[in-house]
């Protein structure tokens, strides 16, 4: 993680400072973002994530930025304790894993080979039966490109998981 100063602009004598906040992860995956600082608030301005960041991760993008921005900008404000918010378990109240805290990822951990399809072919049915793009619920399930579910899928209907697109001659 990577926190550097973008601007500066002093507005009757006040400072409001803008700072780039780069988050990579093992996986190759990386997020980043532009945070607005002043005497009053903390603000989020602009996020860029490659691959695009779920709901729950985005809800979790101020805890992981949090303490290298305040340790970077210098604020009076005190930085979180080391438990976190919630203490020594997460917010779902399960223990955090040991050396888990700064291992999180941008997209979701999903098995390969047979199991994988199997769980493609179950968000593909599931979306269907409920009127949804099938493609795109695989895509928010797996974390990955459209190019990527769509392959998924193609895989799925390989391996017996999905009926046949087309009625074969």
């Amino acid at each position: 993680m990577s926190v550097w100063p973008a601007w500066e602009v002093r507005e009757d004598g006040e400072p409001t400072s803008w700072y780039t906040v780069r988050l990579a992860f093992p996986d190759e995956a990386c997020v980043e973002v532009l945070a607005v600082v002043s005497a009053r608030s903390v603000s989020v301005e602009d996020v860029r994530a490659r691959p695009a960041l779920s709901l729950d991760d985005l809800t979790a993008l101020a805890e992981w930025i949090e303490e290298p921005l305040f340790e970077r900008c210098g604020s009076g404000r005190e930085p979180p304790s080391p438990d976190g918010p919630d203490g020594p378990d997460g917010p779902d109240g399960r223990p955090i894993a040991a050396g888990a805290s700064g291992a999180r990822r941008a997209r979701p951990v999903w098995p390969r080979g047979t199991e994988g399809r199997r769980l493609v072919a179950q968000e593909y049915r599931a979306a269907q039966d409920h009127g949804v793009d099938p493609v795109l619920a695989v895509m928010w399930a797996t974390g990955h490109s459209r190019r990527r579910s769509l392959r998924m899928i193609a895989q799925a209907r390989d391996a017996g998981f999905l009926t046949p697109r087309h009625a074969r001659r």
